[in-house]
């Protein structure tokens, strides 16, 4: 764990509990990833380094219309690849010629990050930045000392010029026995976003789920003392100490992470099954959604996108609350009155750290609807048919274990999530 710049060591109990922004980013729960880049246009996953930036040329470059899309959603968050490992950056850095000013795009003068800096702000999202380390273009690369300066430059540029940060996201591919500068560069994130949730490297605040298909399991815990780099080889970061630090799960709409050409997104039933193991196990849900050529949402994936929020408001946009009664391993919830539901969804307090190993939802007779693992900051259990009751009785276990909240869903007549067949991201690393 790198430590902040003017801090002393945290204790035990400090490293066992969330900070404020991580809380707040638990609840925030839905991201929105924003793949693009040289690689839109060449019709690669990953590139060398070699494209030549004149072919970054959208025609028709909306980024109000990627923001907008994601708010619609219910988005709290978009992540913007502004460096991926091409190495070619979406903002006019002054570190490399390797960027959006040298691209026919605007005459050179556009800026990718400002514009969806800019649309975050129209919109009320907040904004989260991919800044790879992983560099297959800068020739300092293959020199640790002089790539730390090249890299903490362009992470100051973007810690500066854009508002504030939510998130900024350091990929671990191509980084296996690789070191970085953390301590410098959680000294700069001190600095000018301290504020902003890390993912996975360095001075972490949150972790990877290991996996690219957007899938939690239950039990998600959220203390820990390792995280998965990639999908790519069994390379892991660990820490002196196990720590609080919530998952993130990550998968594209598309098979792709960038749009290409003749790939389709996925259907809404695997996208809501997406939502169930990730959201619905207390993990929080970063969805790809890459622009395409022109600089636009392909119409397919913005017509699969609004079915999914038209979905998942069918599914939990009219919430029962319960009226929670009762001791710390046995809570009476009161539905106020009789209700038909056939999803129940809890919350656990979290401030005190995540306590909560194992729980069961039953009704006052005793019939049991459901039971898991964890709680965390959200767990939602569908129900195989719909229920008629006035009340519930939910048991943790767990010491210290605290309900927080729950309610009843009713989603009769909505789309049902199905994985069955369903894609899976391959482990191989792609070509170049």
């Amino acid at each position: 764990m790198t430590l902040r710049s003017h801090d002393v060591a945290p204790s035990a109990a400090e490293l066992l509990t969330p900070t404020p922004a991580q809380l707040r980013w638990q609840r925030g729960g839905l991201g929105v990833f924003f793949h693009v880049g040289v690689n839109t246009f060449a019709g690669k996953e990953w590139s060398d380094g070699t494209l030549p930036p004149e072919i970054f040329d959208p025609t028709d470059l909306d980024a109000d219309e990627w923001v907008s899309m994601a708010r619609d959603l219910g988005a709290t968050y978009v992540v913007l690849t502004a460096k991926h490992h091409d190495g070619f950056c979406l903002w006019p850095t002054a570190t490399t010629e390797y960027s959006v000013a040298s691209s026919p795009w605007k005459g050179g003068k556009g800026d990718v990050v400002a514009e969806v800096a800019d649309a975050c702000s129209r919109h009320g999202i907040q904004l989260g930045l991919y800044l790879s380390p992983w560099d297959r273009n800068a020739r300092q690369y293959e020199d640790p000392a002089a790539y730390d300066e090249f890299y903490l430059a362009q992470l100051r540029e973007l810690c500066t010029n854009y508002g504030e940060l939510y998130e900024l996201w350091f990929d671990g591919a191509g980084s296996a026995g690789r070191e970085y500068a953390w301590d410098r560069i959680g000294a700069v994130l001190e600095e000018l976003q301290p504020q902003a949730m890390v993912f996975t490297m360095g001075p972490a605040t949150l972790r990877w789920i290991g996996n690219e298909d957007g899938l939690a399991a239950d039990p998600v815990q959220y203390v820990t003392d390792q995280a998965d780099l990639n999908n790519y080889d069994d390379d892991v970061v660990t820490s002196a100490q196990a720590r609080y630090l919530p998952p993130e799960c990550d998968v594209s709409l598309r098979k792709g992470w960038f749009w290409q050409e003749g790939e389709e997104p996925k259907s809404l039933p695997h996208l809501l099954a997406i939502h169930d193991r990730s959201i619905g196990l207390g993990a929080g849900l970063l969805l790809n959604v890459p622009p395409d050529r022109r600089g636009r949402i392909d119409p397919a994936d913005a017509a699969r996108i609004q079915e999914l929020g038209e979905a998942l408001r069918a599914r939990f946009g009219s919430p029962r609350a319960g009226r929670l009664e009762g001791g710390d391993d046995a809570v009476h919830v009161d539905l106020d009155g009789e209700a038909v539901f056939d999803h129940i969804e809890l919350a656990e307090r979290l401030e005190d750290g995540q306590h909560v190993r194992s729980h069961r939802v039953l009704l006052e007779d005793g019939a049991e609807l459901a039971a898991g693992g964890t709680i965390g900051v959200r767990r939602i259990h569908r129900l195989p048919e719909p229920v008629r009751a006035a009340a519930l009785r939910v048991e943790l276990v767990g010491d210290g274990a605290v309900l927080e909240a729950a309610c009843v869903h009713d989603s009769t007549g909505a789309p049902v999530p199905d994985l069955t067949g369903a894609y899976r991201a391959p482990t191989e690393v792609p070509e170049t």
